[in-house]
């Protein structure tokens, strides 16, 4: 019996190495696994290459990744902004590496990856800094850069709701990356707020099927003070 639900967040990324290409969904603060993110700290793996298409807000999640030391190397679309305090004093201090990648280009890229595209030519960047190094070519009288897939060994992505077989769906503006990054990599974790019974979700609805995808983990949602929602750092299995 297919069963991909993990027990806890801890045990879905126990066996993640160091050196590790990890594909991170979010865009801003949506979408953001944070459960995940939390576990891959707790873990320990080092050296880690990160894909996310900015680098970190304030002190937690992604940032907090990068606060403890676990990042060799960003990728990503948007690494400045007001509260990237961290991913600046790393940068400016030469104790990470980054790879700025046009945010169409990133995207692509990991689409690649999970569609099986050796290589793909695009527009963006031609002329810039972003293509030195870069094979180009003029096709029908436009230049082009050629852009190699984002392959990864884990991606850590949050969905709304999933079964035992790993079928997801999001919710609004948190699905962003997660449906090409589940395709990217070896091993997708994704954590959801309910998990259902088979056949519970509409086939028509289902973003990422369940072949994408490794291991789930359902976490906990809480009201907050000013009565909305936000999910519960303590992780629990469901069926």
């Amino acid at each position: 019996m297919i069963n991909k639900i993990a027990a806890s967040v801890a045990d879905a990324l126990a066996d993640t190495p160091d050196g590790a290409t990890v594909l991170i969904g979010g865009f801003g603060t949506a979408g953001v696994p944070n459960e995940l993110i939390d576990g891959l700290i707790a873990q320990g793996a080092r050296d880690l290459t990160v894909v996310n298409n900015n680098a970190g807000n304030g002190d937690t999640g992604l940032a907090a990744l990068l606060k403890a030391g676990r990042v060799r190397k960003i990728i990503c679309s948007f690494p400045r902004q007001t509260d990237s305090q961290v991913f600046d004093a790393l940068f400016r201090s030469g104790r990470i590496e980054l790879e700025l990648v046009p945010q169409g280009n990133l995207a692509e890229r990991i689409r690649a990856a999970g569609a099986g595209i050796g290589a793909f030519f695009c527009p963006t960047g031609y002329g810039t800094e972003l293509a030195k190094g870069k094979e180009t070519r003029e096709i029908n009288g436009r230049h082009y850069v050629l852009e190699y897939p984002i392959h990864a060994d884990l991606a850590l992505i949050k969905a709304e709701r999933g079964d035992r077989w790993g079928n997801l769906v999001y919710r609004m503006s948190a699905r962003n990356f997660g449906p090409v990054m589940a395709m990217a990599a070896s091993k997708t974790v994704a954590t959801v707020h309910e998990i259902v019974e088979l056949g519970a979700l509409d086939p028509e609805r289902i973003v990422t099927p369940g072949i994408h995808v490794s291991q789930i983990v359902r976490i906990e949602r809480v009201a907050t003070q000013a009565g909305g929602i936000k999910p519960s750092a303590k992780s629990a299995s469901g069926t």
